[in-house]
Formats: C-alpha cells, structure tokens, sequence
C-alpha cells in the first residue's frame, strides 16, 4: 500500500443548490468557465495537481504548503473579481480548506484522515474564506505575512481527535490581511477591513483599503 504526506485543498461551492435551483443552466456555464479559466490553472501554476472534482468542487494535491496557501489565496481574489456585476444572490462563491496529511494513493486518488480532515474543515470556512489545519498554519506562518484567527480545537464529525483550525482572514475582495494588520489599537478593534475599488494583493501587503464599521 503506497503512502505519502501531501497538502490537500478542498473547495467547493457554498450555495450551490440554491443557484442551481435559481439558475441551473447559467450557474452550470459559469462554474465550468471558472474550473477551466481560473481553479485549474491556479492549481497548476502552484505546482498542484488536480486529483478530482466533486460536482460543484474539487480536490487537489501540492508538494509544497505555502504554494497550496498562495494558490487557495489567488482562487479566492480571482472568483471574488469574476462576481464583480452580479447581485450577491448570484455571485459563485466557494468555500476552501488545507490540511497537511499522510495519505493512501491507491488508482489516482488518494484516501485516508488527512483527506477527511481537509473535507471537515471546508465546511468550517466561510464563504469566500480559506481555513487550514494547525499544521498548515506552523509551515506558513513564518513565510507568508497572513493574519491567522485562532478558531480553536474543533470537533470534527467521524475524526478520532479534535483538530486545531484557522481561518485565514481576507478584506472581502478574497485579498489576505497581512499580518501586521492584527496589531490595532482598541478604539478600531471593533472595525472591520473592506476592500476599496482597486484592492490588491501584491505577495506582501493590501494596496488600497478603507475602513467601514
């Protein structure tokens, strides 16, 4: 039985039902154009590769943690840009976990509690959020300046022990806050980031933001 430690990124659709029952054909479209032009190359371009999709998701493994953060990030921005003309009602939005994990590979596809684990987590992300695993969060945490909220140990259905979680946290326009973003003084703490027309991430910061309670 061939085994192998890999990061895992799950993602899939929040809301997918409810689109589909607003507008399956339009919503199927478009899901298919942003698989083709946005998920699957992401994927590639940080050494990924894509071992499945799930319907309305997908399944990918990376040799690298930080490239698998870095391509969960640019997914998230690039959907967030594609919704841009749309009503919130229609917007695709998608969901996204990372886990560390030592794994079965067994046809082309791959089993085991660090998939599962991955899986368990997408469910804890909101939408349009990345949550990863403490393990992802260690590996990462000194390389990329990302703002990490502490979402504690979670029990996680049919998972033997409860798995640490983090949710990556974004200005709304799928842009990661940068760590140094966490240090506010208490007067601004119950403010929040929102992205401004022209947000980007760069790899090191988020140029033009504003502030709105």
């Amino acid at each position: 039985m061939k085994r192998k430690l890999i990061t895992i990124l799950c993602a899939d659709v929040a809301g997918y039902s409810r689109l589909m029952g607003r507008d399956e054909e339009g919503t199927h479209a478009r899901l298919v154009v942003l698989f083709r032009e946005l998920l699957e190359p992401a994927i590639e371009a940080h050494g990924g590769t894509l071992i499945k999709k799930t319907g309305d998701g997908l399944l990918a493994e990376f040799a690298s943690v930080v490239e698998a953060v870095r391509c969960a990030i640019e997914i998230q921005a690039g959907v967030a840009e594609r919704n841009t003309g749309y009503v919130p009602d229609q917007n695709i939005v998608f969901r996204i976990a990372i886990n560390l994990g030592d794994v079965i590979v067994d046809a082309g596809d791959v089993y085991g509690d660090g998939v599962n684990v991955a899986a368990r987590l997408e469910g804890l992300a909101e939408p349009g959020g990345v949550v990863v695993s403490r393990s992802v969060r260690d590996h990462v945490q000194d390389k990329l300046q990302l703002h990490f909220e502490d979402m504690g140990e979670q029990l996680l259905r049919n998972i033997a022990r409860p798995v640490r979680a983090f949710h990556i946290r974004t200005d709304g326009s799928g842009a990661p806050l940068a760590a140094s973003c966490t240090a506010l003084p208490p007067s601004l703490r119950r403010w929040r980031w929102q992205s401004g027309s022209s947000a980007r991430w760069d790899g090191r910061a988020i140029i033009s933001v504003r502030w709105h309670r």
